[in-house]
């Protein structure tokens, strides 16, 4: 997408899309180098907008799906908070919507089909979509059907024909990855029944505000949800966002629940309690978008001063983690090999690699044999 483009709402087609936070030019922050692979990594711009008209939050600019995704690093069953979270998650889905064996679940961006593990020891049947071919190839590798294929309307009618409906749909931190959200929700609509539910889990962006957290802003986030922008594009689409709750995982999310406009559910209080919790909280200005880039600019000035400090009163810092959200973060705050030398890790497609752009030498955590005086917490 152009940065021309960009300036179009994906949510209500407006052109009213105001940028809020520049973090500049990055790189993918989930494609890590090797040494001898740095002088190739492209940089794209990384602009944060919001649309005046439905308050969506959107980058201005993003690379194409493939570049993103079709290699990808990231592995769910690494990340012990979110393995429990699914936990969680399935159990409370299949007692709430009563699913059986004879039920069927689809995970949207299934990875290597953790939350599907989950289902199926509740004893419900799951299908894995997942573009990636390395968690694609995990998600086999434990059992799961898994298609390897970008979720769109075309994906949709296929599993249609096959007369695949599945009860519930899941998509966990998957839906807030489209350049399309229109084209995945037509998607949908090929398959979805009055008695399907979409249940979507997505960063919250009350949480983000609030907590200054702006890591979340990377390539792969074409977007940040609030509920009062997610009810009225599924309204635009036949859909009706029925209930939604909190949760703290990825340091705040909003687990959203959809269904077919015409299938008559119930909508929960807790939706428009939600939308009202935004405005109190002035999601619906653009003063507090302008005053989030600010001091998210000031922040990362201080983390940056703080090091510095640091490291000329002789103190040994090292990174903890290596996810895409402390690639943002190193990269706006300048932060390199100079000021942190190391970053430990236990994923194994980021271990003897480099940080994207920052380019600062990752180790395997289970061979440290010794500790800094700190830990910079980028996990």
């Amino acid at each position: 997408m152009t940065s021309e483009g960009g300036r179009i709402c994906m949510n209500c087609g407006g052109r009213d899309v105001v940028p809020f936070l520049d973090l500049g030019d990055q790189p993918n922050g989930n494609a890590f180098p090797t040494a001898t692979e740095t002088g190739d990594e492209p940089r794209y711009s990384l602009v944060m907008g919001v649309c005046q008209n439905c308050w969506q939050v959107q980058i201005m600019e993003f690379p194409d799906q493939q570049t993103l995704f079709d290699d990808h690093p990231y592995v769910s069953g690494l990340n012990a908070p979110v393995v429990q979270h699914f936990a969680g998650l399935a159990r409370g889905i299949v007692q709430r919507f009563g699913l059986g064996a004879g039920d069927l679940v689809m995970d949207i961006g299934c990875n290597d089909g953790s939350l599907l593990s989950q289902f199926r020891q509740l004893g419900v049947a799951g299908l894995g979509i997942e573009p990636s071919v390395r968690v694609n190839h995990l998600a086999r590798k434990a059992g799961h059907v898994a298609f390897r294929t970008y979720w769109d309307e075309t994906a949709g009618a296929a599993l249609g024909e096959l007369g695949l409906h599945p009860k519930v749909i899941t998509a966990t931190a998957v839906f807030y990855h489209l350049p399309d959200l229109h084209g995945f929700i037509r998607g949908l609509l090929k398959v979805m029944t009055k008695e399907t539910v979409f249940v979507v889990q997505a960063v919250n962006l009350l949480d983000l505000l609030q907590e200054r957290s702006f890591d979340h802003f990377y390539h792969e986030h074409s977007c940040i949800h609030s509920v009062m922008a997610l009810d009225a594009l599924f309204a635009r689409n036949g859909l009706t966002l029925f209930d939604v709750e909190t949760s703290p995982i990825h340091g705040g999310s909003i687990v959203a629940y959809a269904a077919l406009a015409d299938a008559g559910r119930e909508i929960a209080p807790t939706v428009q309690a939600q939308i009202k919790r935004e405005l109190a909280h002035g999601l619906d200005a653009i003063e507090t978008y302008q005053r989030f880039g600010a001091e998210v600019e000031a922040n990362a000035q201080a983390m940056h001063t703080l090091l510095s400090d640091l490291k000329r009163d002789g103190a040994k810092v090292w990174g903890l983690g290596a996810p895409v959200k402390g690639s943002t973060l190193l990269n706006f705050a300048g932060i390199g090999p100079d000021l942190l030398p190391v970053i430990t890790e236990v994923n194994p497609y980021k271990i003897n690699r480099l940080s994207p752009g920052t380019h600062i030498p990752i180790v395997d955590e289970a061979e440290v044999t010794e500790e800094p005086d700190y830990y910079l917490v980028l996990a």
